[in-house]
């Protein structure tokens, strides 16, 4: 629903060709079921007639881990999420110039997957560092009928780079755990923004790509960038590009929806070796510097389709039956993470009376690099230590999202994490790994 919001508020100008109606409110949003659709002064009308428009998102859920993890229990966790577009042609004349901004208040959403599983895969595209911060920031020129734009200013990669859009249901969907865990910080992904440039063209309505440079350490969601404000520059960059096809994505259209696309990043920064250091010997030996071998740069490479499979008739490309998957692949002499898959299906609009809930069901996938394995067994051969081979960590989720009102979801979900962290020991048995476990828990969406 967020990433939904943002991208129509984002892509001012034309309101109307975006969903967005002339009294400023998205397509989805509780505002329509309010007195004075929530505009008692019309100030949210008059400013959208003058090219502003804004919106707020409520995320609020109550997590519960059932077994496995480090420590069971629950908690309740939140986000809100305010977000302001300009249109800078309808307001100051200036054609194709739009500028956008969103900030967060993150509220306890970090403990289910730090504390109660350790756990490298998200269990919640919510969980972050409590914190009030702004996120992007930035201004995007259009150009040659709109099939050209530049965004430049603080920038979200996950924005528009590796996403899937059927996936967007399952709340453990996030940032790829490849890139989070590899790339310094995690990337330039939720919470985190940074200062970039993207290029996007658009030959043909059916093909887009896309081109972007960013600092290359958004800085820790903690001490070091807490606010998202300190706005990174001399960092060595992080390079991505993307290419999509579309098709069969409009109303009128009766063939099956779907976009392919291609992608992948290459980071100019040192990374180290997951095994040897500086001599070549492992850094599990008592004779090793201590100092890991770095190498310079590192890159990925993924592939991602959002297939319809089952379309009702009359319906849109987001109705009936779709299948979705994320692949892609990076060095495992460099990375933590060398190989990672997810693939899920979600039915919207099945049943009778009920055309706006959406059932979801999906899998995560990441794989541990071999390198980084081997250094697990030089510890154990070397010196003695009893502890289990890191390996991969897997997510199932079931959920449901039932639509109470238009912009309001109540959404229950069960998850099972198996081989949390990767196999990584417990830290109360350090000879065995900590346990897989399942978590139940149900979340709120309100936007406005």
């Amino acid at each position: 629903m967020t990433c939904l919001l943002a991208a129509l508020f984002a892509s001012v100008p034309a309101l109307a060709d975006d969903g967005i109606s002339s009294n400023g409110i998205p397509p989805s949003s509780i505002a329509t079921s309010l007195p004075a659709e929530g505009d008692p002064t019309g100030l949210r009308k008059w400013l959208a007639q003058r090219g502003i428009t804004y919106g707020l998102v409520y995320t609020g859920e109550a997590l519960r881990n059932l077994s496995g993890g480090v420590r069971r229990g629950g908690l309740y966790e939140d986000k809100l999420e305010g977000l302001v577009a300009v249109d800078l042609e309808r307001l100051a004349g200036w054609p194709g110039l739009s500028f956008f901004a969103n900030a967060f208040q993150i509220h306890h959403t970090a403990g289910l997957r730090d504390q109660h599983f350790e756990s490298l895969i998200t269990i919640s595209n919510i969980e972050a560092v409590p914190s009030t911060r702004l996120s992007e920031l930035w201004l995007e020129q259009k150009l040659f009928d709109d099939r050209f734009s530049i965004r430049a200013g603080q920038l979200a990669a996950d924005v528009e780079f590796f996403v899937s859009d059927y996936s967007k249901t399952l709340i453990s969907s996030d940032w790829p755990t490849i890139a989070g865990a590899n790339l310094p910080s995690g990337g330039p992904a939720y919470p985190l923004a940074t200062p970039g440039i993207r290029l996007k063209f658009d030959p043909t309505p059916n093909w887009t790509a896309l081109v972007g440079v960013f600092n290359g350490d958004p800085g820790g969601q903690g001490t070091v960038n807490r606010t998202g404000t300190n706005f990174r520059v001399n960092d060595p960059p992080l390079l991505m590009g993307e290419l999509q096809y579309r098709y069969n994505q409009d109303k009128e259209s009766r063939g099956l929806a779907g976009t392919l696309r291609l992608g992948g990043w290459h980071h100019f920064g040192p990374f180290q070796d997951m095994r040897f250091d500086d001599a070549g010997l492992s850094q599990a030996s008592p004779l090793s510097s201590g100092n890991a071998r770095l190498f310079r740069g590192s890159s990925g490479i993924y592939g991602i389709i959002d297939q319809q499979i089952y379309r009702p008739e009359g319906g849109d490309a987001a109705s009936g039956i779709a299948i979705f998957s994320r692949i892609s692949g990076t060095p495992s002499d460099r990375n933590l993470i060398d190989f990672f898959l997810d693939a899920g299906i979600v039915f919207s609009g099945l049943l009778p009376g009920r055309p706006d809930d959406k059932l979801g069901a999906s899998f995560i996938c990441a794989h541990i690099s071999d390198r980084a394995r081997a250094l697990d067994r030089d510890m154990i051969n070397l010196n003695g230590v009893s502890q289990p081979l890191r390996d991969f960590e897997l997510t199932i989720e079931l959920t449901y999202q039932v639509q109470v009102k238009p912009g309001w979801t109540v959404q229950p979900v069960l998850e099972y994490i198996v081989h949390p962290g990767g196999h990584v020991p417990d830290p109360v048995s350090p000879g065995s790994a900590v346990k897989s476990g399942a978590l139940i828990g149900v979340r709120s969406t309100i936007a406005y």
